[in-house]
């Protein structure tokens, strides 16, 4: 069993619930591609300003996957709304144009990670993993 597999096997009992914050078609038919393994519950926002709306709509979202580059309001944005009617949902940012100080501001912003694009399976199922370990 290699590690995406344990990693894979460990989330499955979880039942977590995803909001996708992507508005590129390719990158959420990737993401949801990944997470069908861990999820069988996945909500799409294609703006900043839906996520906002679908994570006010759905208390029960345990995890957003941001885009930062967003129509209406950056992920950024979308996550200093959300950060003021919801703290403990997790919320991990995910931008194709890693720069220096990206993980920083996603941080200083309310995203408790960040990843850069491409989404690399391993990498993406290990960080949700550090957040849904008991």
């Amino acid at each position: 069993m290699n590690i995406t597999e344990n990693i894979t096997l460990h989330l499955q009992g979880k039942n977590i619930k995803i909001l996708i914050a992507e508005d590129d078609e390719s990158s959420h038919f990737l993401l949801s591609l990944i997470l069908k393994e861990i999820s069988q519950e996945m909500i799409h926002a294609r703006t900043g300003l839906e996520a906002v709306e679908l994570c006010r709509a759905n208390p029960d979202i345990d995890l957003i996957l941001m885009d930062v580059k967003m129509p209406i309001y950056s992920g950024y944005e979308a996550t200093q709304h959300i950060r003021k009617f919801n703290s403990d949902v997790i919320i991990i940012a995910q931008t194709a144009y890693g720069l220096s100080g990206d993980r920083e501001k996603a941080i200083s912003v309310g995203c408790n990670d960040y990843i850069s694009k491409p989404i690399m399976k391993d990498i993406l199922l290990s960080t949700i993993k550090r957040y849904f370990s008991e």
